[in-house]
């Protein structure tokens, strides 16, 4: 992914990316995407994008492992975190979901990430302290509670399942306020102009729309323009 296409997709929010990717592939039914509603640390911030490094963690119940293997395995993961192509974010699955109860991500896990360069998480886990996030580290989350409980990191690098999205390390993801998506790695060389096209596209209808004397004649006439051009 080259600097061009890293600042686009900054810049564009998640529904259009999931729409881009539609237009690219020529089709409806594109579904890696996350399902539910996510809470965002700051909703208005722009988008995290870049590849995943994935984990699996718990909280909920102490573990019955010897604690050495536990602090092992956190070394091990944040070894993971600071490795790895670069732009990279967080996505991290808690096995409790969805009832977790111990936050992994707060002030302290939001600046060590972000010290080692990503951008962001995406996790169904539970975020705290806001008002001490790093305002360039995005957190994306399933809920937001006071407590860390017993949580520790369970497996690192592995396939995780996030809002009903399943992430391999590596994937390339676009996440804000809304939600999540994993690109297809067939369709970046092509998402700058699928992108465009969807823009350009839904400028067909959003323009007549905000003008002077919209009415339903202009928008039956928009639309159809609309309907034409749209995957």
């Amino acid at each position: 992914m080259d600097d061009t296409l890293l600042s686009l997709l900054r810049m564009v929010d998640t529904p259009t990316v999931c729409n881009a990717i539609e237009v690219a592939q020529g089709k409806r039914g594109f579904n890696a995407f996350t399902r539910g509603t996510v809470l965002a640390s700051r909703p208005q911030a722009p988008a995290i994008v870049g590849y995943a490094r994935t984990a699996r963690i718990a909280a909920a119940a102490p573990s019955t492992e010897d604690p050495a293997i536990i602090r092992a395995r956190r070394m091990d993961y944040y070894r993971h975190m600071a490795s790895g192509p670069k732009p990279s974010l967080a996505v991290i699955e808690d096995l409790d979901f969805p009832n977790a109860v111990g936050a992994f991500w707060g002030e302290i896990n939001a600046n060590i990430h972000r010290g080692f360069g990503l951008s962001g998480v995406l996790t169904n886990g539970v975020m705290r302290d806001l008002g001490d996030v790093p305002d360039d580290f995005q957190m994306i989350a399933g809920s937001v509670g006071p407590s860390h409980a017993f949580v520790r990191v369970e497996d690192v690098g592995v396939d995780v399942t996030v809002f009903g999205m399943t992430v391999k390390n590596g994937d390339l993801v676009h996440a804000d306020r809304h939600g999540a998506l994993v690109v297809p790695p067939e369709i970046v060389p092509v998402l700058a102009e699928a992108i465009a096209k969807l823009q350009a596209t839904e400028r067909l209808i959003i323009d007549p729309a905000k003008s002077a004397g919209f009415d339903f004649e202009t928008f039956e006439a928009a639309w159809a323009a609309f309907e034409a051009a749209r995957t």
